[in-house]
């Protein structure tokens, strides 16, 4: 999934990353080992399911992990974008404890306290498309109808994740997508989904295209198919 000319930012050339503990450790440490067998094991554990977590080591040395790709992607991309962003992470955030990174097609975050289960509210940013539309209050409701129609879908499915379209005018169409990482419980991924869609305003008010991507959960829509099939 690729972005289109307007956007501020391509995930899936440049991702993006937070580097988000400001504790570190040192190289060669054992956290860095137990960092590098989650990072393998995420890489095998991963593309059959599209989502992998992990946890090796103990005490102050232990790291957790977690590593999830969008619903639409298959196996072999998502390997692909999991072991680049595993690579990635590591050259940009090289010794922080805790850190993120975001591609189109998939996430991978890992810390050394418990990330699991737990709504990521300190990672998070926003994309848009800088093309206004004609009538944004009409355009903004019908947007935040169908995400919510989508988050109600995605709360319930094994896979977190929904899709759809809804009709604007003549033949234009508008598309979204929803999405937790399936360690959330249903109720919290639709706590997530809630919050960042309640964000529209801030996010992408009148924009043709935009989304939100955090630690836990992201929104997209757009007036183009975007989505694999």
């Amino acid at each position: 999934m690729g972005c289109r000319d307007g956007y501020r930012s391509d995930l899936n050339k440049n991702g993006r990353e937070g580097c988000s503990s400001p504790e570190k450790f040192t190289a060669n440490s054992p956290y860095e080992s137990n960092l590098n067998k989650l990072m393998r094991y995420l890489y095998l554990k991963t593309p059959p399911i599209g989502f992998g977590v992990g946890l090796v080591g103990q005490y102050h040395d232990i790291a957790n992990s977690l590593s999830l790709c969008h619903g639409d992607v298959n196996s072999k991309d998502c390997a692909a974008c999991v072991v680049e962003a595993s690579g990635e992470i590591r050259k940009r955030c090289p010794y922080n404890k805790g850190s993120v990174i975001w591609y189109d097609n998939c996430l991978v975050k890992y810390s050394n306290t418990d990330v699991f289960s737990k709504i990521d509210i300190g990672n998070k940013f926003y994309l848009w498309n800088e093309r206004n539309v004609s009538n944004p209050l009409s355009f903004n409701q019908k947007t935040k109808n169908l995400l919510r129609q989508l988050s109600q879908q995605a709360y319930v499915a094994p896979k977190m994740y929904a899709t759809g379209e809804l009709k604007l005018r003549y033949s234009e169409k508008l598309y979204g997508l929803v999405q937790c990482t399936r360690d959330l419980s249903s109720v919290d991924c639709k706590k997530c989904l809630d919050r960042i869609i309640s964000e529209l305003p801030s996010c992408c008010d009148g924009q043709e295209g935009g989304r939100v991507v955090g630690g836990s959960c992201n929104f997209r829509y757009e007036i183009y198919p975007f989505v694999n099939v």
